[in-house]
């Protein structure tokens, strides 16, 4: 146990940092975790969750809970994987049509003579 002031001090400052940290940390994984289920999902607010998770994890860089790195690492790593979801789904779409638009082309052939 702490004997002098000054140290009783630092451990109450300590704890409260520690607490505050712990808050903020656990709320970014939760605007992350949102938006991950809703890129899975193909939400309608998928963009509206990935900017709530972005903008969580800048303040919490800010604050200096997590290295501005780390927060950069996280935002693209839930970006690319967006954009991977989002490029599936296009291509999904765009699958039928173009067998359709083949199906419909007459198939050319060569004249033997």
């Amino acid at each position: 146990m702490a004997n002098t002031k000054s140290a009783l001090k630092r451990i109450r400052t300590s704890e409260q940092r520690h607490q505050r940290n712990v808050a903020v940390k656990s709320a970014t994984r939760t605007y992350v975790k949102k938006a991950r289920t809703a890129i899975a999902q193909n939400a309608d607010e998928t963009q509206v969750t990935i900017v709530a998770a972005i903008s969580a994890l800048d303040r919490a860089a800010k604050k200096g809970v997590i290295h501005r790195n780390n927060a950069a690492r996280r935002k693209s790593r839930l970006v690319k994987r967006f954009n991977a979801a989002t490029a599936a789904r296009e291509a999904a779409a765009a699958a039928p049509a173009a067998e359709e638009a083949a199906a419909a082309k007459p198939k050319r052939t060569r004249k033997r003579s």
